[in-house]
């Protein structure tokens, strides 16, 4: 997500405490949000498919292998 988006979110999360959303602003508000939660948890589950456990016996096992990519 870009730095722009974010500020946009700040900017309209400052407005509503202040003054209140249009109709439009609120749907803008709820997409650019949904944006960046999905962007977040794209995010950590990269992170996590790319983590290597070393188990008792020495060998490694990649969680991403072994509990499967579900999405990208």
């Amino acid at each position: 997500m870009t730095e722009e988006k974010i500020a946009r979110i700040n900017e309209l999360a400052h407005k509503k405490k202040a003054e209140g959303l249009t109709p439009e602003e609120l749907e803008e508000q709820a997409k650019l949000r949904i944006e960046f939660l999905d962007d977040v948890r794209g995010n950590l589950r990269a992170q996590l498919n790319n983590i290597d456990m070393v188990n008792e016996d020495g060998s490694v096992e990649n969680l991403g292998e072994k509990f499967g990519q579900k999405r990208n």
